[in-house]
């Protein structure tokens, strides 16, 4: 019974520091450029656009479909920052606890 009393202790230790991610996560805001930084998004931490920044010299009609692309490389860039540290933070909170081949947190 030891062993599934540390097991239950080591559960909930994993889903307080899960929450603890999530919410320093939801404070975390991530910027991606593109174009040299002529286009700059701001991702929450969730992934969601908060902010979109567009050097005034690309803002031209025959130049809007290069600006859509920018703005959709920007948001990738920032939203691949934010996979790496909702990765790295994931590792830490579960403390070398072991999952299963293909298994990803949070669910």
């Amino acid at each position: 019974m030891k062993n599934l009393a540390g097991l239950m202790k080591q559960a909930s230790q994993m889903q307080q520091k899960m929450a603890d991610m999530q919410a320093k996560l939801e404070a975390t805001e991530m910027e991606g450029v593109a174009g040299a930084g002529l286009v700059k998004v701001t991702l929450s931490g969730k992934g969601a656009l908060k902010r979109v920044k567009i050097d005034p010299k690309l803002i031209d009609p025959s130049e809007a479909e290069m600006l859509e692309d920018l703005i959709a490389a920007a948001h990738a860039d920032a939203k691949s920052k934010i996979d790496a540290i909702m990765e790295a933070e994931t590792k830490s909170a579960m403390g070398g606890l072991p999952l299963p081949p293909g298994m990803k947190l949070p669910f």
